[in-house]
Order: structure tokens, then sequence, then C-alpha cells
């Protein structure tokens, strides 16, 4: 009898040498290629951290924070979440992208109040969706102008497992940071507006989409086309009395709060509902008795039966 040979593909060494990745690169929570390069810093730096500008999207809210990693974990100096713009009177849309501009301009604001350099760069308040750059030496710092005894506070961006598309509404929360004064390196190639094939960026496009002028033209064209489905769609936004129209001026009046009041809300004491009180167990003599009592219960309307 002639014997095929197999080779074989997973070996007793592929096993013994086989090493198990990260837990949370398992999960797919965090790509530690980008990670390195985001957090390792130059050893002539003398430990000064590597700060993150950590942009996140839940089902419900946009949350920004400026992180920095130590070797036992990362730590938070400042957050701002999209669940806060109420404060603002946004009360609605909080995870698109206007909402995203709100948020990083509120992390921004919120961060050099808390650093002392809030008076020093007040960053860009005429938005006009262009991107700022000034160059002194070999460096580039993403603000307008640089103070000659202290330098801006720079941020990377972090987006985490998050696609880069253009357009995404990662890079409207980095333009909100970045037009609250903080120096974040950037290009308008992903912003919306920028052409790849021709190379050409149109900044009112971008500017529009900060406003939520895409938002407003959704809704007029909703409101002439389905009025069902207009009614439905945005409820909270006619339970709130906005049109499409006032949406430029709701954002343009947000912006000049989050700017006038960037602290964040004192803290509400939570006192727990201590009325709840779980049953008690019962013990293995009641629990034989309850038992006991069902099946008399069941005989008795078995012998009922048959009487009858």
């Amino acid at each position: 009898v002639n014997m095929t040979f197999v080779k074989l593909q997973k070996s007793k060494a592929y096993f013994k040498r086989y090493q198990v990745k990260f837990r949370r690169r398992r999960e797919g929570k965090t790509d530690y290629r980008q990670r390195k390069r985001l957090c390792c810093q130059a050893k002539n730096k003398y430990q000064s951290p590597k700060y993150r500008f950590v942009v996140r999207f839940t089902n419900k809210q946009v949350i920004c924070q400026i992180a920095y990693s130590l070797i036992d974990g990362d730590r938070i100096l400042t957050s701002a979440s999209s669940n806060e713009l109420p404060r603002y009177g946004l009360s609605v849309g909080l995870k698109n992208y206007a909402a995203a501009y709100c948020t990083g301009l509120l992390c921004a604001r919120r961060l050099l109040q808390k650093v002392g350099l809030d008076d020093v760069y007040e960053g860009n308040d005429e938005v006009d969706g262009n991107v700022v750059s000034t160059t002194i030496g070999n460096t580039t710092y993403y603000v307008d102008e640089v103070d000659e005894d202290k330098r801006p506070f720079r941020a990377l961006l972090d987006v985490g497992v998050k696609t880069t598309s253009t357009g995404c509404r990662i890079f409207g929360a980095l333009k909100g940071a970045a037009d609250g004064g903080l120096d974040i390196p950037h290009s308008e190639k992903r912003f919306p507006g920028y052409d790849r094939d021709s190379k050409e960026y149109d900044a009112d496009m971008h500017r529009e989409r900060i406003f939520g002028g895409h938002v407003g033209e959704y809704m007029e064209y909703l409101e002439e086309e389905d009025n069902t489905k207009y009614q439905a769609q945005f409820a909270s936004y006619l339970e709130e009395d906005i049109e499409a129209d006032g949406l430029e001026e709701l954002y343009e009046s947000v912006h000049e709060k989050i700017r006038e009041d960037p602290s964040p809300s004192e803290k509400k004491a939570f006192s727990p509902d201590k009325s709840f009180k779980r049953t008690a167990k019962l013990t293995l003599e009641e629990r034989k008795a309850r038992v006991q009592a069902k099946k008399d219960a069941k005989n008795a309307e078995l012998e009922a039966e048959d009487d009858e």
C-alpha cells in the first residue's frame, strides 16, 4: 500500500512558540502600532509626556479627552462630552459633525484654562474652515501666533480604531480643538471639502458643515418630500423649535457661550435609593414546605375532579 505524504501544517514547535496577542488587540480595541508611536517619547525629553487628543464616539455622544501615558496606565488631564452641550444651548443632534466641533472646542478651552494659557492662546474666533499654522525656525505650530515666553500646548490626534475617511466626524472635533487654541498637527486633506483628484480644498464647504448646513439641507428636503418622515426623524428638533434656517445662529451662540465659560459643571451629590430591600433567601425547610403545599393543593384539586 502506497501512503501519500501529508505535510504537517502546524507542528508541535509551532504551538510551543505560539504567543497570544495582547488582550485589547484580541478584542479589537487598541491599535498598538499606532499607540506606540503616539506615546513613545525621545529620551532627551526627560520623561515629559506626549499628550494625545483622544476622540471617541459612542451610540449617543462624542467624548474628547487630553491624555498622556505612564507605565501603569493612562492619565486624563481633562475631558469634555457632548452631553454637556445642553448647558450651552444645544440639546439636539449631539453626535453630528457640528456637535463634534463644539465638543472639541470645549475640551480645548477647558484645558487651556486649566494650564493658564487661555488668555495667551485664544484660538480662532472667526470660523472659516481654513488651516492655521505658524512656522518658527524648523518647527510648525498650528496656531495664529506663538508667544515668546509660553509655547502652545501640543497634542497629537488619537483616533483609536476608527477609519479616517475624508469628512469623518473625528476631524470635526480636531478642527474645534485647533480653533480653540490647541497645537494639533494636521492638514486639510481629510476635512470636508477636500478633493483628492484635483487636490483643491473648499473651505466654505467645511464651514457649512461646522455650522450644521448639511443637517439644515436635509431638514428642508425631507419637509418637502416626506413630511411624515420629517416629523418622526426631527421630532426632537421640532420640540425645541429649531428650524433649518436657525441652525447657524444656534451654533454661533453655542461657540460664544463655550468661550465665555468652559469650566466643568459642579458634580451633583449622588444619593442611592435605600428603600429597596432584597428578599431573604428561603431555608431548606421553607422550600420543602412550599413544595409540599403545592403538592397538597394539586392532590386536592385532582380529588375534587374525581368526586365530580
